[in-house]
Order: structure tokens, then sequence, then C-alpha cells
């Protein structure tokens, strides 16, 4: 038996390098020292060798350098030298001691171990030094070789404590000195040094290094702890714990959060992506311009190469390829992980399989006792390292989302400010900023999941290898109920998808006839018609919930499907494996590692599905970012700056296009010269701005040469402010200067309007200047222009929508000879005539050519096109006299004058004269710059309101804090129970109770049928008797029958409570909002009640319920696998306690922190989108100040600012998952040792407790998701019910009100006692004590200013406005103790603003659809509208649109006369109409009331005089008092009286 049978390995130790019964076939397991010396040492040195890549990349991607030295990085260098040194000397000793001469031979082992080590050791020492210079603070590669080596030197340890303890023994038993020990002895003292070093390199690795010294971001002061954290603190998300305490604490503020990671930073992002873009779009259209470095920052601008210029157009360029090259490492990186997680997951099945083998053998043959706790602990290393690297795995593929997403929102926000006119007409702005917000976003939501493009086929793949070595061809009997669910599946998804669209649709209506109802609220309350309109809605919802129900159905069985489908494919394929053969049997180790591949099976085959979708929403998503990115551009060339021609600005011959190929202007020749003032006048549509235009270089330029030079400012027609504060947008980003500022603001006129304002000049300006009025924006637009100190300027025509004295300030103050820009050249487009005699030159155009130009004597003189223009302009009659006295007279000097035109010139004058004296006759008199503003001071001094005034006064009061109307509230904090318990309350306690009952029965069934498999699984009979098997076969199927039954009705329980609820909230909602007294519709804003209406309902209708169940599913799952692992172990109970505990803190820190972040994040997104939705709109003058890097720069910082909320709510998620994942793997470790340990005999059940526990963590993991998901969903309900508690007006319907006769009120008899009002608690009265006193069938009329109180009496008239004191009676009865539809069905009125309802003629006129046609007919005729409704073909069905658009003003206003008639009740009320009627409708509303109404008592507030002159009695109101009450004739005769002064001014006497 000489021959050699060891090993290669064997020679190379010399000694045994693998003993199976030494290792492995033992009950005290041990390796060969060979085998500890080699492999165990190797191993993590091969580790560090392989990845050491990544240490070199991390040093090449620092953007720090230079780490000070310190105490950690000097202790690594010194214990790192402490190893090269002993490993040197162990190489030193082996070659001394062993060999040559002396007695031991010297083996490879002696000379290469040291050698391995070295090497690797001094690769260590040299990053120490590198990872200093490049400020890398931490390393995982090294952290993890000092791991290994620590945990694999472990053996080796007990190996040589043994072998001293022998040698102990050796020299103590036997005195025998010749045996030579030094060696071992060495090698003794030298090993435990070198572990004892190895340990401490691993602790020393735990920590992070220093900060760096030098950044290339400065560092903020919230500088985000991952920068500095060490590898295992980012492995675990530790450095998270601090954000996730203060957010549990209390809720986050912007200000707590860190700021963003410089790599993530647009700053980072942009140049690498502009790069590679620029690459791609040269490769496409073949072209070579100068060679660009790479990614550079030129003074930190990033420049996008134009696709256009180039010419030879080869195709389009696509983003894709930019970003694969941009961000493809990190992805590249992440799908390795990806890859890594994927092999893990099926090793648990193999894992599984050895624990139940184990239990097996238990009784029969025992395995030595440590190979159960081997198996245990290694299920929870595979689960534990799982965890861990899909953590990375998230966090990488989340910083790709993000990182796509900046450089697409950023790429199109610079593409915007340069493309074309031609461009942008092909797509409307709302358009663009979707690119914006939906698809660059679908990126970010498709990165996480493009990876299981590959995945899932490589998970099914090997699922299916697995299951076909477990239970051979019989899988895909399994596969093939899988597979043919998908299809079915897909087909209720597009049932489902159209009702949706239906629902949708209903939805629309639905908002939109609330819209209306919420506009015309007013009218409704006056006309009693709520119950009417209430009905509508609730019809369309009523068809809404059909929809929905039949969505519900929809929806329960699919999820009933996937719910059912794992056991349903089970049950196929064991009921296949055994009856296929005799000799098939299902034991243990079959049936649980076949169950726990099936359920990993189930997830890659629902992600497909879902994820082609995505995939094809994502590429619709791509062409279209392509399409914008490819499009046109503005030629940049098409001005040119040459400072060598003789005048500042001009164009020479010049043909210019808007994009579509047609010549908009021809033979352009136009020149400014230095300080001069040149206009163009000319009529509308004649080609004025478009010369602007083509100055600042926005149309295309066919032919000619366009010059300007020095910095230009442009002043549009349609003044663009940005959300900002009126001090910024005067600004526009230059310095303030308050010397300069107060000359500019005092010169373009605004200083008044800025004292009337809040908060002055810092008063925040809504989104396109909302809150100011027309002349006010184009005077900001002025003083910007004016501030910015340019050489050049182009005014296109910014006088048209300031008042005439305000414009001629203007023009004296800024534009003319003698204003502040009268050393600058400037272009004035203008349709006055008034100036034009003070400008140096006038170019005139006619349809896009210039037809004369000149001075205006010599233009004059020519009577030419300009002589007709003048004509034209003086016709219309919009001039003051002074202004036409002075045209005049600079006409008249000039010699040959053309009679024409002084005669239209005095024509003029006369109409102007007439026109003013009108004007002082209307009491609201709007010639003040400011009517409106104006007027609500009044109001406010006056202390007393008109209905618009009190309103207005109202906001007033609120402006003075600079808001306009109460802000709402964002909920911050948890939700309170009681909301829970009002949602519960309106699902019904039934259903609520039944879901949860069918629920709790469905996994009674799921755990009965996997207790049966494992008793089926245990029965040895079963091999011989075919019949037993039949019966496990049959039970397990009537189980399946149990747990289908059950689950499909907890599903449809839950979808019919959830649409009993939304019935009922929606209903109750509706009452309780129509039934709110006017005040509260004044100060809540209709889009907040609206969104009341359509998301907080649409969150009730769709999001609850669905939220709902899957929350029961994953709770009731959690539930049932700590059953099952109960009933197999019970101590297992016994740690249920502490691990409920860190799964309570981890999900309380978790929600708490989440939530707040969700809400900021959410917030800080939508200012991207309007900022980038003001850039488009702003985009001609931005280009032309020249600002557009100041904008990139603000929607960078815009985007930055929202992945700054965006990065901590994603790492929350990481955080959480970790955190619960760890929970579960400690089930699983659990729940397997104490299987092992416990002496279970049973391996059925220990299969199923442990396959139960490699599901729990996904299912913890979803349960925490669940909850916040319904702690964030669940405030819609909240809202809903703060809107049930608010305050409601008086009952609609009173007992006693039925005691009143039929045609109350008979006489029509009005008195008011003493009658005070208020608007509001806490405002001042606006009526104080009136009394008066009107008998039935009198005429009054109620005048008075603006403010003095006139609409309030109507208002209270109808308890629009409740009484503060006094009363009003009438026909003797109070009012005040009758049901409001009572009262006010039996007034009438005709308001001062006609608002009609969408729908047909009739509904508007007679909504409860209770009088017959002759009488709508009747009415129609005398209110002079029944030949146009006979005109129409649908008469009286004709369909009125949306707030009457379709009909006239003047119509409308008839309408809401034969609504009077109609009613025809004994008082009316006439709100009188200010302008809206012409005055031959005006004659005819008036004879048809004084015939129809002639014995009704009629209120007539009057805006004219001349209608009231004719009633029986005047009531002059003032301050909320009476000042006069008597005839017309009576008060016009005494001059001394009030009434008789206003009819003064209206030039009545």
């Amino acid at each position: 038996m000489a021959e050699d049978t060891s090993s290669a390995m064997d020679r190379f130790c010399g000694s045994k390098f693998w003993n199976s019964t030494e290792t492995w076939y033992t009950t005290d397991p041990d390796f060969t020292p060979c085998f500890e010396q080699t492999v165990l040492v190797w191993t993590p040195c091969a580790f560090y060798w392989l990845f050491v890549v990544f240490d070199f990349y991390y040093l090449k991607a620092s953007l720090d350098k230079n780490i000070p030295w310190n105490k950690l990085n000097l202790s690594k260098l010194l214990v790192n030298l402490g190893l090269l040194v002993i490993t040197a000397l162990d190489l030193i000793m082996a070659l001394v001691k062993k060999g040559g001469d002396s007695a031991l031979p010297l083996y490879d082992l002696d000379v290469w171990g040291p050698i391995i080590k070295f090497a690797t050791f001094l690769l260590i020492f040299i990053f120490i030094p590198l990872n200093r210079k490049f400020g890398v603070q931490t390393t995982g590669c090294q952290f993890l070789f000092w791991f290994l080596l620590t945990i694999l030197s472990i053996p080796r340890c007990r190996t040589e404590v043994r072998a001293e303890r022998n040698r102990a023994e050796r020299l103590g038993t036997e005195q025998i000195t010749e045996e030579d020990f030094s060696w071992e002895e060495y090698q003794y003292v030298s090993f435990f040094i070198f572990f004892a070093f190895s340990c401490v390199m691993l602790l020393l690795n735990c920590a992070s290094d220093a900060l760096p010294r030098e950044t290339k971001y400065t560092r903020g002061r919230n500088e985000i702890p991952e920068l500095s954290a060490s590898f295992l603190s980012r492995i675990t998300y530790q450095w998270f714990d601090k954000m996730a305490w203060k957010g549990y604490k209390n809720p986050l503020e912007h200000q707590d959060l860190w700021d963003l990671r410089p790599q993530d930073s647009c700053k980072e992002v942009m140049p690498v992506f502009a790069y590679h873009w620029n690459q791609n779009v040269r490769k496409n259209y073949k072209y070579t311009p100068q060679p660009e470095p790479k990614a550079q920052f030129s003074n930190g601008k990033v420049s996008f190469e134009n696709p256009h210029s180039a010419g030879g157009k080869k195709s389009m360029a696509s983003i894709m390829p930019p970003i694969y090259k941009s961000f493809g490492g990190v992805f590249l990186f992440g799908a390795m992980m990806k890859l890594f997680t994927d092999v893990l997951t099926f090793a648990q099945p193999q894992v599984l399989s050895l624990i139940i083998g184990y239990v097996e053998d238990y009784e029969t043959d025992p395995q030595p006792e440590w190979k159960g706790i081997l198996y245990s602990v290694a299920l929870f290393v595979l689960a534990a390292a799982q965890t861990f690297i899909l953590g990375q795995y998230f966090h990488r593929m989340f910083i790709v989302g993000l990182r796509i997403r900046t450089a697409l929102i950023n790429a199109i926000y610079r593409k915007a400010l340069r493309i074309s006119n031609s461009t942008r007409k092909e797509s409307t702005v709302g358009e663009i900023v979707n690119l914006m917000a939906v698809d660059a976003q679908r990126f970010m939501d498709l990165t996480t999941y493009l990876n299981m493009l590959w995945s899932a086929p490589l998970q099914i793949g090997l699922a299916l290898y697995f299951l076909w070595l477990q239970l051979g061809p019989s899988v895909l009997a399994g596969l093939a109920v899988m597979i043919i669910l998908i299809p079915v599946n897909g087909v209720i998804a597009s049932r489902i998808k159209t009702y949706q669209i239906r629902q949708m649709k209903y939805k629309d209506e639905r908002v939109k006839l609330m819209n209306e109802v919420l506009s015309g609220i007013k009218v409704l309350k006056l006309y009693a018609w709520e119950p009417s309109f209430e009905k509508q809605v609730l019809d369309i919802r009523d068809k809404e919930i059909a929809t929905l129900k039949s969505t519900a159905y929809l929806n329960a069985s699919t999820s009933f499907l996937w719910s059912c489908a794992p056991f349903l494919v089970s049950l196929v394929t064991f009921a296949t494996y055994v009856l296929i053969d005799e000799n098939n049997v299902l034991d243990a180790t079959k049936t649980f590692v076949s169950l726990s591949l099936f359920n990993i099976l189930r997830f890659p085959l629902t992600m497909l599905p879902m994820l082609i979708t995505n995939l094809v929403q994502t590429q619709v998503s791509v062409n279209r970012i392509n399409k914008f990115l490819n499009s046109e551009e503005l030629d940049p060339n098409s001005v040119t700056h040459d400072p060598s021609k003789p005048h500042p600005m001009s164009i020479e011959k010049g043909e210019f296009s808007w994009g579509d190929n047609e010549v908009t202007l021809k033979n352009i020749n136009i020149e400014v010269r230095k300080s001069n003032l040149v206009a163009i006048v000319g009529s509308v549509g004649s080609g004025k701005s478009s010369v602007i235009q083509a100055f600042l270089g926005e149309m295309e330029k066919l032919t000619g040469i366009v010059n300007t030079v020095g910095k230009l400012a442009y002043v549009p027609q349609q003044a663009w402010i940005q959300n900002a504060t009126l001090r910024d947008n005067i600004l526009f980003g230059e310095k303030y200067d308050r010397k300069r500022y107060n000359r500019v603001i005092d010169a373009c006129a605004l200083r008044a309007d800025i004292d009337i304002l809040s908060a002055g000049d810092l008063t925040e300006i809504g989104e396109k200047g909302i809150n100011l009025s027309g002349g006010q924006k184009q005077r900001i637009s002025l003083a910007r222009a004016v501030y910015s100190d340019a050489d050049l300027y182009l005014l296109d025509d910014p006088l048209s929508a300031v008042d005439s004295h305000v414009g001629k300030h203007i023009f004296e103050e800024v534009i003319g000879p003698k204003g502040m820009l009268a050393k600058k050249s400037r272009i004035l487009v203008t349709h006055g005539v008034t100036f034009l005699p003070q400008v140096d030159s006038i170019y005139v155009m006619k349809s896009g050519e210039i037809s004369e130009s000149g001075t205006f004597t010599q233009l004059v003189q020519n009577k030419g096109a300009f002589a007709d223009f003048i004509i034209q302009h003086l016709q219309e009659g919009n001039e003051e006299e002074e202004e036409l006295n002075q045209i005049k007279r600079q006409i008249s000097s000039t010699v040959d004058a053309p009679e024409v035109l002084m005669g239209s010139v005095e024509n003029a004058i006369k109409l102007a004269r007439t026109e003013s004296l009108s004007d002082s006759i209307s009491v609201t008199s709007g010639d003040s710059l400011m009517g409106s503003l104006r007027r609500r001071r009044t109001a406010k001094r006056q202390n007393s309101h008109d209905s618009v005034a009190s309103a207005a006064s109202l906001k007033k009061k609120q402006e003075v804090e600079g808001k306009l109307i109460e802000t709402e509230k964002s909920q911050t904090g948890g939700v309170e129970f009681a909301v829970y318990k009002h949602y519960i309350k309106s699902v019904g306690v039934f259903l609520s109770v039944a879901t949860l009952a069918l629920n709790f029965v469905f996994q009674a069934f799921q755990i009965g049928s996997n207790l049966w498999l494992t008793k089926w699984s245990n029965d040895k009979e079963v091999e011989h008797d075919t019949s037993k098997r039949d019966m496990y076969l049959g039970v397990y199927g009537a189980f399946g029958f149990g747990q289908v039954l059950a689950k499909y009705l907890a599903g449809l329980s839950l979808a019919l409570g959830g649409l009993h609820c939304s019935l009922d909230v929606f209903t109750r909602l509706l009452q309780v909002v129509l039934k709110w007294p006017m005040e509260l519709f004044d100060t809540t804003p209709i889009g907040r009640i609206l969104s009341r209406y359509s998301k907080d309902i649409d969150t009730v209708d769709n999001v609850l319920p669905h939220i709902m169940a899957m929350f029961l599913n994953t709770c009731f799952g959690v539930l049932a696998t700590i059953v099952v692992i109960s009933i197999s172990t019970p101590i297992f109970l016994a740690v249920i306690l502490p691990i409920a505990v860190l799964y309570y803190f981890a999900q309380r820190f978790y929600v708490a922190t989440s939530r707040q972040l969700m809400r900021l994040e959410s917030v800080s997104r939508s200012p991207i989108y309007s900022h980038f939705g003001e850039t488009v709109t702003g985009v001609s003058t931005i280009r032309a100040y020249g600002v557009e890097d100041r904008f990139i720069e603000e929607s960078d910082n815009k985007v930055d600012k929202n992945q700054v909320c965006k990065y901590p709510s994603l790492i929350a998620n990481r955080w959480l998952a970790i955190r619960l994942e760890m929970v579960g793997n400690l089930i699983i470790l659990f729940a397997s040792l104490f299987a092992v340990l416990g002496g279970q005999t049973n391996p059925g059940l220990v299969g199923l407790s442990v396959s139960y526990a490699l599901q729990v963590t996904q299912t913890l993991n979803w349960l925490v998701r669940m909850t916040s998901d319904i702690e964030t969903n669940i405030v819609s309900v909240e809202r809903i019910k703060e809107y049930g508690e608010t305050k409601q007006e008086a009952a609609w319907e009173l007992p006693q009100d039925n005691n009143k006769p039929k045609n109350w009120p008979e006489q029509g008899r009005v008195q008011f006692e003493n009658f005070q009002v208020r608007y509001r608690e806490g405002l001042d009265l606006v009526l104080r004590g009136v009394s008066f006193n009107i008998t039935g069938g009198e005429k009054v009329g109620i005048v008075g200013r603006t403010g003095a109180g006139k609409s309030s009496l109507t208002l209270a008239l109808f308890r629009i406005i409740e009484s503060a004191g006094g009363k009003i009676l009438i026909d003797g009865v109070d009012i005040a103790t009758m049901g409001l539809h009572m009262l006010r069905s039996r007034l009438t009125i005709i308001p001062q603003d006609p608002v009609l309802f969408s729908g047909s003629l009739r509904i508007n006129l007679d909504p409860f659809e209770i009088k017959s046609d002759e009488e709508i007919w009747k009415a129609l005729e005398l209110s002079h509208l029944k030949t146009f409704v006979k005109s129409l073909a649908a008469g009286l069905n004709h369909e009125i649109s949306e707030g009457g658009e379709n009909l006239s003003v003047g119509q409308r206003q008839l309408v809401c006369l034969a609504r009077a008639l109609l009613r025809k009740t004994k008082v009316l009320v006439l709100d009188e109409a200010t302008a809206a009627v012409d005055l031959e409708t005006d004659d005819l509303i008036q004879k048809t009331i004084r015939s129809e109404f002639k014995d009704c008592t009629v209120l007539t507030i009057a805006h004219r005089l001349n209608t009231i002159l004719d009633s029986d009695k005047v009531i002059v109101l003032d301050k909320g008092q009476i000042t006069e009450f008597a005839s017309p004739t009576e008060l016009l005769d005494n001059p001394k009286s009030a009434f008789y002064s206003m009819a003064k001014d209206a030039n009545l006497v």
C-alpha cells in the first residue's frame, strides 16, 4: 500500500488538507491545520484582491482631499505595520528553523503563506495614506476583508489552543526533553499576535476617518451625516437614526433636513450628462465642432449642443445613450448586487430541506446537534446577507433614478429657454410642463424595477429547475395554472380600466357641477334652489357609485385570484405528482421545499406584467422627451452685435417670419440713433410688436441684418410678472440700490400702489400677477426695465393698460425727452396719439411693411397713412380733453395741416367733453388708478360695506398680515382615533365586522390546509394505500375551496363597505356645505372646497378600500405566521414579545418621520413645475434681459431643494426595511433554532413553520408601509369630517311654516325696526339701526354711495346675513321666526349679476319643474325672450353652457327677469345691473316690471338715478344709516338734500 493517496494540496502543506471524518462525520468538528492555514486565510485575501478595483474607483470619484493625520489613521498605519513585520518574521523564521540541515522539512506553505499575506497587507498599507490624501473616509472592501479574516481565523484559534494544551500535557507527563517544540511555540505566539492585530484592525475599520480639509463644495451647517459615516453605519443606515428620532419627537420642518450630497446635486450630475448628450448629438447630426474637455464646468455653466445648428440631419438624438453612459456604472453595480440576492434567495429552500432532513433523522439515526445549529445559523446568515445587499441595491437604484430625473428636468428646462417660436406653437405650456412633471418622473419610478427584466426570468428559471429536482415533470401543471392566471387577470384589468375611465367622466361632471353650484351659491340661496341642485349632484353621484360598484366586484375577483393562486398551484402540482405514479410519495422535504419555491415564484410572475406596461409607458415618455429635446432652437446669431455700425439699433433690408415660412415682416429698414426715442405706430395687427421681436432675435430672420449694441431691456405688451415679491420683480436679479429704486418707483407711479399693498413692496405677488390690476402689472414691468439701467430700450405699448393721466405721468417721467431714459436709445410701440409730437422719429407700419417714416411734422404734411391713423384713432375717442387740445395745437402749428384732420380733432374734443360728464354721473367712478383698491380703502374708512366692498374689506383685514385668505392647515402629527371611528361608522359596523371575520376564516382555512399537508407528508402508510392518499387529497381540496370562498366574500364585503362609506360621506358633505352661511363661502376659496369634493372623495372612493384590503391581508398574514410557528414550537412565544417591541418602535419612528417627509417633498415639488411654467410663459423677457443663467440656476436650486426632501424619505424606507427585515430574520433564526433544539420530531411541522418564517420578512415590511399609507390617506376622511362640523345657517324648514297661508305675504308690507347687521363676528356694523316702513305695493328706490349698505339691506331681507339687533317684519311677521326656504321662496329678487347654470333653459327658469309650459312661455313673452327661444331648435330644452356663456349678457339678464315673473311674489327686490345691459334692454325690463308688478312692493337698488325718479319713495343711505326717506319730488325740491346733489352730479337738475 505504498501508493501516494495525498493530493497536491497535501504535498503543499506537508499534511492532510481535508479529512471528512474529522470535519463532518463527528460530534466534535474541526478543520485540518492545512485547511485553516490555506483556504481560511486565502479566501479573504482573494476577496480583497478581487474587489480592490472599487477602492481605486472611490479614490478617483472622491470630491474631497486631504484628511488630517489623526489617532485613527495613525493607529491603522501602526497596526498594519505590525502585521507586515510579523508576516515577514514568519517567513524568515520558517527559512531559519526549517529545511536545510534542521530536522523539520520546509514545505511550500511555509514560504507562500506569509508571502500572500504580506502582499495583501502591503496593498492595504499603501491604501491608508492614499485614502487620506484623496479624502476617502471609509472603505467597504477593507472592512469586509478584516471581517472575513477575523471570523475565519477563529477555527485556527481553537486548533492552536488545543495543540498548546497537548504540548503542555506531554511535557508534563513524559519527562522527555529531546522533542523540540520551538517552531510550534513560535507559530503559536506569532498567530495570536496576528489574530489580535486583525481584531484591532477590524475595530478600527468600524469607525470612519476625520473630515477632509479640502472639499470641492463648501460644507453646509446641515451636512448629511452619510458623507462621513463609516461603512458599517452605511449598510445599517445607522446614520439616519438622528433624523428618525427627531421626526418622532416633533414633526420635521424644512430646516431640519440635511443638505444634498454633492454627488447628487445638479452641479455634479449635469456636466456629465451634458457631455454625453453633446457627444450623442454630434454623432447623430454628423459634425465635429471644437473638441470639448470632458464634462467641464465653464464657470459653473453647462452648455448643451443645439441639435439643429449642424444641418446634415441623420436621425433624432435620443436621451437613452447619454443616460446609459452617465449613470450606467452605478446601475451595473446595483445589477450585480441584485444577482447576488437572487442566488441567495434560492439557497434558502436548500437549507430548509437540510433542516427537515435533520428533524426526520431525529428518531431513527439522530445527527449531531451542532449540525442543526449550523443549519439554523446558515439560514439566518443567508437572510441577513440578503437584507443588507438588497438594502444597498434599492438605495443605488433610487440614486440612479433621482439623478436621471435631475438630468432630464434640467435638460428640459435649458431647452425650454432656447426653443424657437414654431416649436413653442406646437405644444402648450401645460404639455411642456408635463414633460417635466410626468415623463421625467416615470424614469424614477422605473429604475427600481428595471433589473427585474433579467432578474424575473432568472428567478423563474431557477425556481423551475429546483422544483423539477423535487417533483419532476408535474411542476409543469402548477406552472400552467400560474400562466393561465396572468391573461385572466389581464382581461379583468382591462375591464377595470374601462370602468375607471367611465368613473373619471362622471367625476369630472360632478366636480364641474359642484364648481357651478359653489360659484353661484349666492343665487341658489336667494332663490332657495339648493334642494334641486343637491338632487342633480346626487344623481351624477349615483351613476358614479354604480360604476364604482362594478369596479369593486372586479377588484375583489383579482385580489381573490392572486391570493388563491399559490394554493391552486400547489394543489394542482401535488395532485398531479401523486396521481401520475403510484410510487410518488409526498414527504416533508418535498412538500415544504416545493411550497417555499412556489412562494418565490409568485413575485416575479406578478411583477413581469406590471413591468411590461411600465416599460411601454416609459418608452412613450422617452419619445416625447426626445422630440422636445430635438426640436428647433432660436438662432443665436440672427442678431449681430457689431459696434462699428453708426447706430446702436438697426435693421437693414430685414425679412422675418414666425417660423411657418410665411413672411410676416418684409423690407424693414429701421435705425435708432443714440439717445433717440423712436415710435412705431400702426393699426392693430400691422406688425408693430413683430418689429420689436425681430430686434430681440425671437423671429426667424429670412434675410437682412439686425444689429444691436449694448445691454437690452424689454417691456412686453402682456406684462410678465413672477411669483415673487414686488421688489424682486422690479430688481430682477440686480443689486438693490435704494436711491435708484425709489426714483424708479416714483417715475413709474407705483408709490400709491405700494402703499395700498399689505406688506408694501415686499408683498408676494401671486402667479401671473393674480393680485394686481393690469395697469399695475404693466407699470411693474416698466419699472423692471428702467431699473435694469440698460442701453437700449424696447417698449412694446407699455401705456395701453394704464389710465390716461398715469400714462402722461409715465411718459413725462420715464420715456419722454425729459424722463429718466432720456439718454438711452429707445423704441416705443404705441397706440396713443398724444405723445407722438414729442418723439424724435416715427415709423408707420401697415400690414407688415413700413409705409412711411419721419418726424411728426413731416408725416402730418405727407397726408399719408399717418394722417389716416390719427383720424381713425380720434374717432375711437379714448383721449382726454386736454390732451386733444395739445394735439390740436401741435397739428395747427404745422404749416399745411389737412382740413380733415383738424375737423376730426374738433369732433373728438366735443366727444371727450360729453364723455367726461357722463362719467361723473355714475356713482362708482372707476377713473381712479386703482378703482377697486381705492374703493376698498374708502369702504374701510367709512366702516360700512357694500356686498362687494365687504368681502374686499374683509380680505383687507386679513391682507394686513400679507395674506389674502385663511391658509389651509396642513395636518401634522398623528390622526386621532375619532377619525377611524368615523370611517368605520361610515362603512357600517356589520360590514366592518364581517370583513374581519371573513379574513379570519380565510387564514384559518389556509393554516388548516397547511397543517393537513404536514399530516399527509408525515403519514408513512400513504405509500401503500391509495384510498388513504385520495382521502388526503380530497380534504386538502376541500380546505382550498373554503379558502377561496372566504377570500372572495371578504374582498366583497370590504368593497361594499367602501362603497357604503363613499355614499354616506359624500351625501353628508354635500348637505353640510350647501347649508353653510354665506360668510363661510366668502372666506373659503372655491378651490379648497372643490378639492374636498374631488381629491378627498376620490381617496375615499378608490384609494382607501384598496389600502385597507392590503393592510388586512398583511396583518392577518403576520398573525398566521406567528400562530403556525407557535403551534410547532411553543417556546417561540417567549421571543415574540421582545421582537414585537422592536417592531413597534421601528414602525412608530418610521411612520412619524416618513409621513412628514412625504408632506415636505410634495410641498417642495410644485415650485419646480410652477417656476418652469412661469419661465416658459416669460421666456422672451428672460432672453431679452439675458438672464437665462440666473433662471437655470434658480431651477437647479429648486430641483436640489426637492431632492433634499426626497432623499431622506427614500432613506427612511431603506432604514425601516433593514430594521424590519432583521426582525424578520430573527424570527427565522428562532423558529429554526427552536425546531432543531426543541427535540421536535414532526418534520412536517418544522418545514411548515420555517417556510412560514421565510415569508415573514416581506410581510412585515409591507405591514408598516400599509399602516403608513393608511395614516396618510385617512387624512382625507379627517378633512371631510372637519367640514361636517362647520357652522350651519338656520333651518330650511320649520314646523310652524305650515301654519302660514299659501299666498303669504298677501299685502307685501315691509317694516325695518331699528335693524342692525354685520357681515361676520368681529366686524363693524354695516347697517346701524335702520328703521322705515313700506306699505304694500309701494315702489321704493334705495340710493347711496358705494359701501353705504344698499346691498346689505336686501341681503338682510333674505337672511343671507342674520340680524345683529332689531328686526324685519313682512306683513307683520318677524322673518327671523320662519324657515329660510319658506322666507326665500316667498320673495323674489332680480340679482345684480345674472347667474345661469349649465343645463336646459327650462331648468334655469324652474328647477323644481312645478310650472306648466304655458306659464313658462308666458313669462318668456313678458320678458321679451319668446321670439329668441322660439328660434332655437331645442326650444325650452336649449342647453345653456357653463355660466351661461352661450347667451349674451343682456339675454342672461332677461332670463333672470323671466325667473322673477314665474315666481311672481308680493315682494320684489331689484338689485339693478350696473352696466351689463344696454339702454334698450334696460327700458324693456323697467316697462315689464312696472306693468307686471304694479300691485307688488318693489325695492330697487339704483345705480342710475333716472330709473327711480318715478318711484313712490326714495331711501338715501349713508354709512349704514338712513339720512333721507321721502318721495323723489320732495327731495329734489330741497337743494340741500343729498339726493339733490347726486341728481345734480348726474345732470338731472
